[in-house]
């Protein structure tokens, strides 16, 4: 049965309409995204399936594109639209921090850095650079590797931060083989780089490590200062 059959009040746009959003379920959302299910399945039904088999909404957002074209039935314009909606939360968070003090917030932080790494198939090292409140002035992709490496050159990292002219930053890395804590080469790079930038007085405030759904910050486990 297609949701059109369905009681006007039970669809998922009548209900949000009625409602808002906070009232549906996120299976119900994911339909609205999708617009039309198929054969054998309405809409909210091929979007339980996919909520199922990524491991919900954050499984969703950090799902790589091998694992939506595995989904039958899922084909180009469906991802299509769901790629716009997880998009777009992107965009919101990023600027969150951009308006306020983004090490004041570090589950938006994280949720931001999952979001733009978690997917990705090589490595890749970043850094969200801070105005002196510790408000995002950008986030930079400043190298990008293989699946097992990237080469991170400190001298670089000091010229993006004067191009900036930022008062702090937060780095952050991915781990495409899925092991998320840091290795000892991710802790020896930190110092590094943050005896670099200590001589042109910028703060490095934290280092994330992703991998998959998993995010792993070195000052919340207290390694940040180990790592200097």
């Amino acid at each position: 049965m297609t949701i059109l059959c369905w009681p006007e009040q039970e669809r998922p746009r009548e209900r949000l309409a009625a409602l808002g959003p906070s009232a549906l379920s996120d299976a119900e959302l994911l339909a609205i995204l999708l617009r039309t299910g198929v054969r054998g399945k309405s809409a909210v039904d091929l979007a339980r399936d996919i909520l199922v088999r990524l491991g919900g909404i954050r499984g969703l957002l950090n799902a790589p594109e091998h694992e939506w074209r595995a989904i039958a039935g899922l084909g180009a314009a469906k991802r299509a639209q769901v790629m716009a909606g997880i998009e777009l939360s992107r965009r919101l968070l990023r600027e969150s921090l951009t308006e306020r003090d983004a090490f004041n917030r570090p589950e938006q932080v994280r949720e931001f850095l999952t979001l733009s790494l978690a997917g990705l198939a090589h490595e890749s090292f970043h850094a969200l650079w801070l105005d002196n409140q510790n408000r995002l002035l950008a986030n930079e992709e400043l190298f990008r590797g293989t699946l097992t490496e990237a080469q991170v050159y400190p001298r670089e990292v000091v010229k993006r931060a004067l191009a900036h002219n930022a008062a702090a930053v937060i780095f952050a890395h991915n781990h495409p083989s899925g092991h998320v804590e840091p290795s000892a080469a991710d802790l020896a790079l930190t110092r590094r780089l943050t005896e670099a930038l200590a001589l042109i007085d910028v703060r490095v405030l934290d280092h994330f490590v992703i991998a998959g759904r998993d995010a792993v910050s070195l000052a919340e486990t207290g390694r940040l200062t180990a790592a200097s």
